[in-house]
């Protein structure tokens, strides 16, 4: 696919592809788990945006609920725990609050055993 250059001359960027959405709950668990408890295990701050979106994660049957359900479920496990608010970076929230997540300790064990 060629892409037309605007009047200055410069080429637009593509816009990315949206993200697919999974067909069940349990097989969008199996795909998203291990990336989100990598990520737990280096102990950074991050919203649950962010890594869907850095890893191009498919999106729950129900994004709505199942987002948050993933979430308690890693916090349940020990591998994350609440870490604050910050301003939403998805488009379409106007920048509202969403919590923000870190890293446990128990996750970087986790990690490297």
């Amino acid at each position: 696919m060629t892409v037309q250059p605007a009047l200055d001359g410069t080429i637009p960027n593509p816009t990315p592809a949206a993200r697919q959405r999974a067909d069940d709950y349990e097989t969008w668990l199996a795909i998203v788990w291990p990336v989100f408890t990598t990520v737990a295990a280096t102990g950074r701050t991050f919203t649950t945006y962010e890594i869907a979106e850095q890893h191009r994660l498919p999106d729950p049957p129900n994004p709505q609920a199942h987002w948050g359900r993933l979430m308690t479920l890693l916090q349940d496990h020990g591998y994350v725990r609440k870490a604050g608010w910050a301003n939403s970076s998805r488009p379409t929230t106007h920048h509202s609050g969403v919590r923000t997540w870190k890293g446990t300790a128990a996750a970087r064990r986790s990690a490297a055993a």
